[in-house]
This record gives structure tokens, sequence and C-alpha cells, in this order.
């Protein structure tokens, strides 16, 4: 029932906490532009038939933030208003990133997930190394990353670099805590999504459990084997059932969708 894009990054848990490195730090953006635009449906299934649940939209817009050029990129998912009554999802999430380090300077998070309600606002000071929300100062690893910021800098890895099964660690801040997470890379296959058959890149999640979401590597997203590295599947059993997202719809890509092979969905 949540919206794709934050699915993807609400990326893993605190089981088997590798040690944070610097596969997430400096890297360049090499993936996405100002004007991207990205659109999931969320299909949720109990007894295995998927349903239409909701839709995610992610937007980048290139803007200035405290007189330094950032990338705002908002995530904003929402329930099926026919499901609303079941289970009302109203969320958005919104990082602003440095265009040149990829490091974020302030994460929004404003939710509503059935009778769940979830306000956050952070401030980074890449400088002191703290966060700043309103509980407090947070101190914080010299490489951090948002969940949309995460997700932003991982689409800029080489995945080229890596074996399979291998992990890619990276610390990540929410809820006021800071977890060293990995990415674990599963190889390279071709999937059939409800928009066509691609090349795509299989990575394998641990999630943060959470009100929707249990703990533990459960979580299998898929992304375009092509520059731009978009999400193109998000798969996960949640607290009742699966949910499923695809990507459906995209405008303003860096590059070709390359990774394309075919239009057909069996």
């Amino acid at each position: 029932m949540k919206q794709a894009a934050i699915a993807i990054l609400m990326l893993l848990s605190t089981q088997n906490k590798p040690q944070a490195g610097d596969e997430m730090c400096g890297l360049t953006n090499n993936t996405f532009v100002h004007g991207e635009r990205l659109t999931f449906k969320v299909f949720y299934s109990v007894i295995g038939i998927y349903v239409d649940a909701g839709t995610g939209h992610v937007r980048v817009e290139k803007e200035r933030y405290n007189n330094k050029g950032v990338y705002h990129i908002v995530a904003e998912g929402f329930s099926n208003p026919t499901y609303d009554w079941i289970f009302k999802v109203r969320d958005k999430y919104e990082s602003y990133i440095d265009t040149a380090s990829l490091r974020p300077y302030k994460f929004v998070r404003n939710v509503e997930e059935g009778n769940y309600r979830k306000f956050e606002n952070l401030s980074f000071n890449h400088e002191v190394r703290t966060a700043t929300s309103d509980k407090g100062v947070i101190p914080v690893p010299p490489c951090i990353h948002d969940v949309i910021s995460a997700v932003y800098n991982a689409r800029n890895i080489n995945f080229d670099k890596y074996r399979p099964e291998e992990r890619i660690p990276f610390s990540m801040i929410i809820d006021d805590e800071v977890y060293n997470l990995s990415i674990r890379y599963m190889g390279r296959e071709v999937i059939r999504t409800r928009y066509g058959k691609f090349r795509a890149i299989r990575l394998k999640l641990m999630l943060i459990k959470g009100n929707i979401f249990e703990g533990g590597e459960k979580m299998d997203v898929w992304v375009s084997d092509d520059p731009n590295h978009i999400p193109l599947r998000v798969e996960s059993p949640i607290s009742v059932g699966s949910v499923k997202a695809d990507m459906m719809g995209y405008h303003n890509l860096k590059y070709p969708l390359s990774s394309r092979i075919s239009a057909n969905y069996e």
C-alpha cells in the first residue's frame, strides 16, 4: 500500500549490521536530471490476486537551498480512494541534496498511514556531523543519508564492481536514529512488469521494521539495466499479504530507456 519510490528506500534493517563504508560517499550524479518524473502503480494481494491499491509519483527539481545548488526530490504516495476506508495512505517525502556531492541538506517526511501519523523535519550540518530535528541534535557519521538521498545515491552505484550476493553498506537516519545498512547486489536478469519486459539489476533489501513492513531481508527491487537505473518493480511481504509496485510512466530521463525489450506484459 506504500508508494513505490518510498518502498524502495525503506532500505534495510538493523539485523546483521555491517560496518558502514564509503561506497555511497562522494558519488557523482550520472543518472538523473532536473525535470525527471516517475510514476508507479502499487498492487496489493492477500490471496495471490493483486488489486490496484495506489499510486506513487517522484519528481526532481533543481533549486537553490541556503545559496547552494540542490536537487529537490519529492516522493508522494496515495492509496486508491476505493480502499481508503480500509487503509488510507497519504505520504509525502522531500529531500534537498547537493548537486555536486549528493549529500542531503534537508529532509521532510509527512505521512498518514491508517491511524498512524508522522511528521519529521531534519536539517544536516556536515561540517560538524549533526542532524537537527524538532527533538534535538543527533550526532551522525561523516557520510549520512536520509531515505530519499539514499535511493538517489544508490542509483549512481557502479554495479559492475560487485559480484552477486555482495553487500554495499551505507548509513541512514530516520526517526532520529542512525542505522548502518546495506544493499545486496543479486545480479542481472530479465523481468516482466506491467509496463513491459526489461533487462534489470536485482537488489535485495532488508527492511526497517515498521507499522507496515516486517524487519528482515524480504524486499526485492529491480532497477533498469541501463544508465538511468530507475526502479522498475518492488515486491515485498507486509504485515498482512504482500505488495508489488511497478513503474508505469516516466518523463525526462537523462538517457533512453534502453533496457526495455518489449512493451508486452504477460
